[in-house]
């Protein structure tokens, strides 16, 4: 998913298999919401012809 390593595994955060499942599974994929960021904020994509 692009996130850092042990990101919900680390052995300090204690979380148990499903807890860590929960936390990932309505996770955003980083980089897929960047690409849309980019592509809503882009002034060009929005301009209305003359």
């Amino acid at each position: 998913m692009g996130l850092d390593p042990q990101w919900v595994t680390d052995p300090a955060l204690a979380l148990p298999r499903t807890g860590a499942l929960r936390v990932l599974g309505n996770g955003v994929v980083p980089q897929q919401a960047a690409a849309a960021l980019r592509l809503l904020l882009c002034p060009h994509r929005w301009a209305v012809p003359a």
